[in-house]
C-alpha cells in the first residue's frame, strides 16, 4: 500500500478506538500527537466530539456502566490497565529457528499432548500441541491448528493419529470442553482428560518457563501472533487474568501453554526442583553428574513422597 501512495502522493487515513499502549497507532500517537509535522496529523477526541448527534445521556450511561472500557470506546483514550503477558524478547528467545516446524517422534522419549478443541463453526479453531522434556528444557515438538469450518470428528481423528505417532495415549484439554470432545477422542481409542485449570491459569503457571529461558518452540507464525496479543489484567479479587483481545483468538497459545504446564508438572515435580535436579551449572557439575545422580534421585523421591503424604491426608508415606 505505501509504495502506491508514494507513487500517487496519496493520503493514508487510519481511524480506530485506542486500546493497548502498543502497536502502530500508539507509536504514531506518541510520536506525532501535539507535534507540528508536515506530513502526519494525529487527532484524538471523545465520541461526542466527533459525533455531536449522539444523545449525551446515552453517552453518560455507557460511561457509568463500564468506566474502564468507556475510556477507550467512548473517550478515545489509551487504557492503562492492560499490559502484554509476554514481551517480544521472551517470545523470540524461545524460538528455535534451526529446527523444522515439527520434530519427528523419538524412541524412549516421554511426550504429552494438549488440545484446545473447537466445534467447527466459522471463526472457531481446534489446536493441538505435543511436547517433551529434555536436558532441563521443555521442547514443543508439534503445533497444529485449523480454523472453521471443519468437521470436528474428522479433525480429532487426524490429531489422534498424530498423537499415536508420539506414543501419546491420552490428551488433556480445555477446562470448558463440551461432552462431544470426550466422546470423539474415545472413538479414537484415546482418553480425553479435562484440564483442572482454565486458560488464564495455564498462562500464568507457564510464565516462569519463558522467563527462565526453558522453552524451545517452533517458528510458528500463528502461535507467535497469539502469544504477542495476550493481555494481562488485574481483577477485583487481586489475581491477574490473561486472555486475548476481543475479536482475536488464542487457541494455539492455549494448546502450547497447556502442554508446557503438563510436562513441567509431570508426576508433581516442581519446576524449581526440576531445575536443581537436572541442570548442569558448570564443568565441575558435569564431571560429577554420575556421582550426584543418587542424590538427585533421592530428592525426586522425597518430593513425590511428600505429595502423596499430603494427598492422603497424612495417612500414607511411601517407603
Amino acid at each position: 500500500m505505501l509504495p502506491s501512495l508514494i507513487t500517487t502522493n496519496g493520503m493514508l487515513v487510519g481511524i480506530s478506538s485506542p486500546y493497548r499502549r502498543v502497536g502502530l497507532m500508539h507509536a504514531k500517537h506518541k510520536q506525532y500527537f501535539g507535534v507540528a509535522s508536515d506530513d502526519t496529523l494525529v487527532v484524538q477526541g471523545s465520541t461526542l466530539t466527533f459525533n455531536q448527534t449522539l444523545d449525551p445521556e446515552a453517552f453518560a450511561a455507557q460511561q457509568q456502566a463500564d468506566p474502564t472500557a468507556a475510556r477507550s470506546e467512548w473517550l478515545g483514550e489509551f487504557r492503562d490497565d492492560l499490559s502484554g503477558f509476554l514481551d517480544d524478547e521472551l517470545i523470540d528467545s524461545a524460538v528455535d529457528r534451526a529446527r523444522p516446524l515439527e520434530l519427528p517422534p523419538r524412541a524412549g522419549v516421554y511426550y504429552r499432548a494438549y488440545v484446545d478443541p473447537g466445534g467447527g463453526a466459522v471463526g472457531d479453531a481446534y489446536a493441538l500441541a505435543v511436547a517433551h522434556r529434555e536436558n532441563g528444557r521443555f521442547v514443543v515438538d508439534a503445533v497444529r491448528g485449523r480454523a472453521g469450518p471443519f468437521d470436528p470428528a474428522e479433525l480429532t481423528k487426524e490429531y489422534a493419529a498424530l498423537c499415536k505417532q508420539y506414543h501419546v495415549g491420552s490428551v488433556t484439554g480445555d477446562f470448558y470442553a463440551a461432552e462431544w470432545v470426550t466422546a470423539a477422542w474415545r472413538r479414537e481409542s484415546m482418553t480425553y482428560v479435562r484440564s483442572t485449570l482454565a486458560a488464564s491459569q495455564l498462562y500464568l503457571e507457564t510464565l516462569p518457563l519463558f522467563t527462565r529461558g526453558l522453552v524451545s518452540r517452533p517458528d510458528h507464525p500463528v502461535l507467535l501472533r497469539e502469544l504477542r496479543l495476550l493481555e494481562r489484567t488485574p481483577t477485583r479479587m487481586g489475581k491477574d487474568q490473561v486472555t486475548h483481545p476481543r475479536g482475536c483468538h488464542d487457541d494455539h497459545a492455549t494448546a502450547v501453554c497447556g502442554v508446557l504446564r503438563g510436562i513441567s508438572a509431570y508426576l508433581g515435580y516442581d519446576l524449581d526442583l526440576l531445575r536443581r535436579a537436572t541442570a548442569l551449572e558448570d564443568e565441575d557439575d558435569e564431571r560429577n553428574y554420575a556421582a550426584n545422580k543418587e542424590a538427585r534421585d533421592q530428592e525426586y523421591r522425597n518430593q513425590f513422597a511428600a505429595r502423596i503424604f499430603a494427598f492422603s491426608g497424612g495417612k500414607c508415606w511411601p517407603r
